[in-house]
C-alpha cells in the first residue's frame, strides 16, 4: 500500500530528529590535514598525514568511529556485497552528538571544503628548495617574498580510480569506492543517474543508521511496460519505500540512459555532484577498472547572488567554470522534461563557483549546428565536445625554436568499454577525431571565442596554430587474451562489447587495427614503463586524453565521460536537413590544465601530468625538474591513470574481445566463453 506523501514526510522527520540526537561523528567541516615545512623558518608544523573520508573529529580531536581513512596502508572500501553490509553500523548508535546546522539560508556563504579537493598536502624539497603544495586557496608564505617565487605547487588528481577488491592496498592508494561516495550520513536525498542497477546493493552502501531515511531516486532508461528490466526494477524498488523510480522517455530503439551520475542533497546545506562511469551493480564496483569526478561540497547562495542556472546573453560564462557547469548540467537536467523538476528547484540555491571542469553531455535531440548558441543552449555529443575543446588553450611544454623542431606530435587516446558499428568506411570516426583534434580556435557556431576573464583568462599561445602538429589518434582496448587474465576472467567480459562477425565490421576492423593498442601493456608488466596497476581490472571507464607529444609527459586536456565510441552517443554526422542525430544519455566531465590557474597577470605556469598508483604528483613526475623563472607559483595538477604508459600497439594476428563470439580457450579460472 503507497503511503501518503505527508505521512512519510513526518515519520522521516521524527526518526531524522532521533538519529542526530546518537551520532557523534557529524560535523558538516572536515578536517584539512597537512604537513608544511616553513620557508627559512627551520620549524615544522604537522598534522596526521592521511586524511579522512566525509568525516569529522570528536571533540578531543581523535578520529569519529565511523569515518574510514584514506591513505597508502588501508584501502577505502571493502568492496563488499550487498549481503555482506546489512549489520554494518549498528553499534553507532550509543553515542551523543549535538544538532545538525541550521537548515535555513544562511545570510553569507559558508567556507565548505571536501578532504579531496580542498585538504593541502605541503612537503619541502630540500634539493630543490621548493615548496609543494596542492592547497586550492592559495600558497603558503615564507618570511622573504623571493621565497614565494620558487614554489611548485602540486594539485591532486581531479580524478579518481574505484578500489578493487582482489588488489593489494598499496595497489588501491587513493581509490575510492561506492561506500566513501554514498556512506555520509549526512547525506539526505541521492538523486541517481544510470543504465544498470541492484537496488539493494545500491541502499545497503548508504550509512547504516539513515539507510531508511535518505530519499533515492533513481532516474533509469527502462519506460516501456512490457520490458523485463524495468520489472524487474519495479519488484527490487517495492522492498524500499525511501526508493523511488522515475524513468527516462528514449524515443530511439536503439538508444538507452547510459549516463552515470550521483546528485546528492546534504543536512549541513550543501550539494555534491558525482560523475562516474559504473553501473549500479555489484560487479562494476569490484574488479573492474572505473573512474569517478566528485565536485566541492557546495554551499547555498547567498540570497540575490549567482546564476539561476541560466545563461545570460550579455555576459555568458567562460566554459570550464563553475556557474557555466550549472547552466550546463541544468540544461542537461532539463532534457528530462518535467521528472527531474523536483531536482532543479532545490538545486539552483546551491553556489557552483568552486568547480572546475565542463559539463559535457548527450541527450535524444536533433541539433542543428548552424542553429547552435552557446550562451543560450547547451549543445550535446560531438556539437558539444568541439564548443568545450576549442576553448582549450594548448600552449607547447616548451616552446622555444629548438624545442618545437624536435617535438613530437601530441597524441590523443580515446580508451573505452564498447566500440559500436561505426560504418565499414572511417568517415564518422575521422570526423569525431577532427574534433577531438580542434584546439583554441573560434568556435565554428558563434565565430567567436568563448568568453573569459579573472580566473579563467586564456593565455595568447606564443606560436601560431599553423607550427602546430597535428594530433595521432590511438584506441585502448582489451583483446581476449586480456579478458582470460583478468580478475574476473570471462565474466568480466560481458560488459565489453565489440562486433566482429559481419563483412562490415571485419572492414571496420580494418581501418581501426592502425589504432588499437593493449590495454595491459607487457612493457611496464617487464618493469620499462610506468604502471597503473589496473592491468588485471577490466576496463569499463571512458577516456578521452590529448596528451602533449607522443612520450606522454604532460596533457593538454583529459575527459571522463560515460560515451562510449558509438554513434549513439556523440551523434550521428549532419543530415541533409543539418542535423546531429543523437539518441542516447551521456555525461561526463572534461579538465585541462588551465582551469587551475591562478587569477591575475602573474599566473605562472600550470601542467596536467599523468601520475600513476597514486593522485597526488611528485617533482618525479615532472622530470624532477622545476621552472622558478616562469613567474609566479609553477602549478602541477595529477591525472591519475587508468592504464600503463608506453602504450603497446596489437600484434598483426591480435583482435579486439568480442563478447558475441565463442571462446574456447580456458580463463584463468578453467572456463570457456560460449558467446551470446
Amino acid at each position: 500500500m503507497c503511503r501518503p506523501p505527508y505521512l512519510k514526510a513526518c515519520r522521516a522527520d521524527l526518526a531524522l530528529t532521533l538519529f542526530f540526537f546518537q551520532r557523534s561523528d557529524l560535523n558538516p567541516q572536515p578536517p584539512t590535514p597537512s604537513r608544511l615545512w616553513c620557508l627559512g623558518r627551520g620549524t615544522t608544523q604537522q598534522t596526521p598525514p592521511h586524511s579522512y573520508a566525509m568525516d569529522s573529529h570528536s571533540p578531543n580531536g581523535s578520529p569519529a568511529s565511523k569515518r574510514r581513512k584514506l591513505n597508502r596502508d588501508q584501502p577505502t572500501d571493502d568492496v563488499t556485497s550487498a549481503h555482506e553490509t546489512e549489520n554494518i553500523g549498528s553499534k553507532t548508535l550509543n553515542r551523543w552528538i549535538s544538532p545538525p546546522a541550521s537548515r535555513r539560508r544562511r545570510s553569507a556563504t559558508p567556507e565548505v571544503s571536501t578532504p579531496r579537493v580542498q585538504a593541502q598536502h605541503e612537503q619541502w624539497i630540500n634539493t630543490e628548495q621548493t615548496l609543494v603544495t596542492t592547497a586550492t586557496p592559495g600558497l603558503v608564505q615564507g618570511e622573504d617574498r623571493d621565497d614565494e617565487k620558487r614554489c611548485v605547487e602540486f594539485i591532486a588528481s581531479p580524478i579518481q580510480l574505484t578500489s578493487i577488491k582482489d588488489l593489494a592496498r598499496e595497489q588501491n592508494a587513493d581509490a575510492v569506492g561506492l561506500g566513501d561516495i554514498l556512506g555520509d550520513p549526512m547525506i539526505k536525498e541521492c538523486w541517481n543517474f544510470n543504465y544498470l542497477f541492484d537496488v539493494e546493493f545500491v541502499v545497503n552502501k548508504l550509512d547504516a543508521d539513515v539507510r531508511n531515511l535518505v530519499m533515492m531516486k533513481i532516474i533509469h532508461g527502462f519506460w516501456k511496460r512490457e520490458d523485463e528490466r524495468r520489472i524487474e526494477l519495479l519488484e527490487m524498488a517495492e522492498r524500499y519505500p525511501n526508493v523511488e523510480l522515475i524513468s527516462a522517455y528514449i524515443p530511439d530503439p536503439f538508444g538507452t540512459h547510459h549516463s552515470k551520475m550521483l546528485i546528492l542533497l546534504r543536512h549541513d546545506d550543501t550539494a555534491q555532484v558525482v560523475i562516474h562511469t559504473a553501473n549500479m551493480i555489484i560487479r562494476d564496483w569490484q574488479n573492474m577498472t572505473q573512474s569517478v569526478w566528485r565536485s566541492p561540497l557546495l554551499p547555498l547562495q547567498s540570497p540575490g547572488t549567482g546564476p539561476t542556472g541560466s545563461q545570460n546573453k550579455s555576459q555568458p560564462f567562460p566554459i570550464g567554470s563553475g556557474e557555466r557547469f550549472k547552466v550546463d548540467l541544468f540544461n542537461y537536467l532539463n532534457a528530462y522534461e518535467k521528472k527531474c523538476r523536483r531536482l532543479t528547484d532545490q538545486l539552483v540555491a546551491y553556489d557552483f563557483s568552486s568547480i572546475r571542469a565542463a559539463f559535457i553531455g548527450s541527450a535524444p535531440s536533433r541539433q542543428k549546428p548552424s542553429e547552435a548558441t552557446p550562451w543560450k543552449q547547451t549543445s550535446w555529443g560531438w556539437l558539444g565536445a568541439r564548443e568545450i575543446l576549442c576553448t582549450v588553450p594548448i600552449v607547447p611544454v616548451d616552446d622555444s625554436k629548438a624545442a618545437l623542431e624536435t617535438c613530437s606530435a601530441p597524441n590523443v587516446v580515446m580508451q573505452t568499454s564498447s566500440i559500436a558499428t561505426l560504418g565499414q568506411l572511417p568517415t564518422w570516426l575521422t570526423h569525431l577525431q577532427s574534433i577531438l583534434g580542434h584546439c583554441s580556435t573560434p568556435s565554428p557556431a558563434t565565430g567567436e571565442m568563448a568568453p573569459a576573464s579573472g580566473f579563467f583568462a586564456k593565455r595568447t599561445p606564443s606560436i601560431s596554430k599553423a607550427k602546430m602538429e597535428p594530433p595521432t589518434f590511438n584506441i585502448i582496448f582489451p583483446t581476449a587474451d586480456e579478458i582470460r587474465r583478468s580478475l574476473d576472467g570471462y565474466s568480466c567480459g560481458s560488459s565489453i562489447h565489440t562486433k566482429l562477425q559481419s563483412w562490415q565490421q571485419q572492414k571496420q576492423l580494418e581501418y581501426l587495427r592502425p589504432m588499437l593498442c593493449h590495454w595491459q601493456s607487457s612493457r611496464s608488466r617487464d618493469g620499462h614503463g610506468r604502471e597503473a596497476h589496473r592491468g588485471r581490472a577490466a576496463p569499463h571507464i571512458k577516456t578521452y586524453i590529448r596528451f602533449s607529444t607522443a612520450e606522454h609527459e604532460t596533457m593538454d586536456w583529459a575527459m571522463v565521460t560515460s560515451a562510449n565510441l558509438s554513434k549513439q552517443a556523440w551523434g550521428e554526422m549532419e543530415n541533409k536537413k543539418g542535423e546531429v542525430w543523437i539518441q542516447s544519455y551521456e555525461c561526463g566531465v572534461v579538465v585541462w590544465p588551465d582551469l587551475f590557474a591562478a587569477s591575475g597577470p602573474d599566473q605562472g605556469k600550470v601542467v596536467m601530468v599523468p601520475v600513476f598508483g597514486k593522485d597526488l604528483p611528485t617533482i618525479e613526475d615532472v622530470g624532477g625538474e622545476v621552472v622558478p623563472e616562469m613567474g609566479g607559483a609553477t602549478k602541477v595538477v595529477g591525472f591519475r591513470m587508468p592504464y600503463n604508459l608506453p602504450l603497446e600497439p596489437y600484434g598483426d594476428e591480435e583482435v579486439p574481445w568480442c563478447a558475441t563470439a565463442a571462446h574456447t580457450e580456458p580463463d584463468w579460472k578453467g572456463r570457456a566463453w560460449g558467446g551470446y
